[in-house]
């Protein structure tokens, strides 16, 4: 008697713990086809370390990603120690999609959901890496880095916006940069680009003047005199 109800409590939580295991699938069935959703917000993070593994500029555009500084660096420490020797372009850590690049002594990395498409971040880091070239003028090395900071920030500003790719054209990006720039005037590029369209400007308005005619007010005063003094002026 008392197995029987045994079995039949048996059977009963089986029955019972069936639709529960359904609807868990069902549930994580659910999660798995929302994360595999296409979205806007394609990078995670950017960072740029130094040989030694320090960062030298990051932005984290998911603020459920690693929100404290501690796991930030954490993050990066473990990352660098696993891409520094290697020679692959993609790595697949801790959930994360991570594209990277090296120069001298700079580290470039683009970081992405597991479900990101490695081509799209490669994108970015191209264009991020093939401008931050064009504004080190090919030094592309940390003292010259740090030199420019300030280039390099807007440079990432004009490629990812909140984690949303912007641009993936580094002309574009340049141009852009070029134009944000000359509104600061404490930069060294605004103020040797803003001399030489002021030295442009000045040099078309000298080159005008001589080829149109002008009228001297002052003559015009003398020759409204007596007509004497407007002759000998006007010999002068």
């Amino acid at each position: 008697m008392c197995s029987w109800f045994q079995v039949g409590s048996a059977r009963r939580v089986t029955a019972q713990g069936s639709p529960r295991q359904h609807r868990v699938s069902a549930a994580a069935a659910e999660m798995d086809s929302t994360s595999l959703e296409p979205s806007l917000y394609t990078v995670k993070a950017v960072f740029i370390l130094d040989n030694d593994g320090n960062r030298l500029l990051s932005k984290y555009y998911d603020p459920e990603l690693y929100p404290t500084m501690k796991e930030q660096k954490n993050f990066e420490n473990n990352v660098f120690s696993k891409t520094h020797k290697a020679d692959n372009e993609i790595a697949f850590l801790e959930g994360m999609t991570i594209v990277y690049k090296s120069s001298i002594d700079l580290f470039f990395y683009v970081v992405g959901s597991a479900q990101e498409n490695e081509l799209m971040l490669m994108s970015v880091l191209n264009c991020l890496f093939d401008s931050i070239s064009h504004i080190l003028r090919k030094n592309v090395e940390r003292r010259c880095l740090l030199d420019n900071m300030e280039g390099v920030f807007l440079a990432v500003d004009e490629i990812i916006d909140g984690g949303v790719i912007l641009e993936s054209d580094s002309q574009q990006v340049l141009q852009k940069v070029n134009y944000r720039a000359d509104d600061n005037p404490l930069t060294e590029q605004s103020v040797a680009q803003h001399l030489t369209e002021k030295l442009a400007l000045t040099t078309n308005v000298s080159v005008m003047s001589l080829h149109q005619p002008s009228v001297c007010p002052v003559s015009l005063l003398c020759f409204s005199q007596s007509s004497r003094l407007g002759r000998s002026l006007a010999t002068l």
